[in-house]
């Protein structure tokens, strides 16, 4: 095993952990893959197949306790979701490297924001009154499914953010996230398939060891403070944006 091989290995596992655990992965996916030699447009894309199947699961297993919002079916913010993030994935492949390379530091800061907002300041009452109307909810959820197609770090608290803004409780909340996450990752790598080649050997390790740092996390889910993980993932994005910034 080679040493770009380990470090996927470990930031799959890790990223795996994250995701079951707190989320932010992707803050550990996206830097691993740039060490490989990736440009950032492709690391992007790379991470997201490979971070696909864990995501799939999840909203997969969670299916029964996901539900509509302000008004609107499931099926309708599915749909919305499945058209967002292939509108996003196109706009991705249709952005030049060198454009994509500019806005990374941009994009990574605005979700270590978007994740340290959700992780400790987002509303937590689960039965509030809503805050925005149906026509409101439609277009936050495409935005938020065109940015998660393009980008996605951060998507999850963009999310739990607009369904509990629009009265959704929190359990019901986080499913419907995950269904709504799942099928709008499912579009996005459909594209990305069609559209752009891929380094498949990066992929399934990080792939797998992602599979496998989920089940790891499921385990561990019940014994670490999730107050912690979340911290570790904030310093984590900060570091990050830093690191990037530097790159420019």
């Amino acid at each position: 095993m080679n040493v770009s091989t380990a470090v996927l290995a470990v930031a799959g596992l890790l990223a795996g952990m994250m995701n079951a655990l707190a989320g932010g992965g992707s803050f550990v996916t996206f830097p691993a893959l740039l060490l490989t030699g990736l440009d950032p447009r492709a690391a992007n894309v790379a991470s997201s197949i490979a971070l696909l199947p864990s995501q799939a699961v999840a909203g997969w297993a969670g299916r029964g306790m996901a539900e509509g919002a302000a008004g609107l079916s499931l099926r309708t913010l599915l749909i919305e979701s499945v058209i967002g993030g292939a509108l996003g994935a196109l706009l991705l492949l249709a952005t030049p490297v060198s454009a994509f390379t500019h806005l990374v530091p941009w994009l990574i800061l605005f979700a270590t924001l978007v994740f340290i907002w959700g992780s400790f300041f987002r509303r937590r009452a689960g039965d509030a009154k809503p805050l925005v109307s149906p026509r409101v909810a439609v277009a936050l959820q495409f935005i938020i499914s065109v940015y998660g197609g393009y980008f996605g770090g951060g998507i999850g608290f963009l999310m739990l953010a607009a369904l509990t803004a629009v009265g959704v409780a929190v359990r019901a909340a986080g499913a419907t996230k995950n269904a709504l996450a799942g099928v709008m990752n499912i579009a996005a790598v459909a594209i990305f398939l069609v559209e752009s080649k891929q380094n498949w050997t990066l992929i399934l390790v990080l792939g797998i060891a992602a599979m496998i740092g989920a089940q790891i996390g499921v385990l561990l889910l019940r014994r670490v403070p999730e107050t912690v993980l979340r911290a570790v993932v904030s310093l984590t994005g900060i570091a990050l944006t830093i690191g990037m910034f530097l790159r420019e």
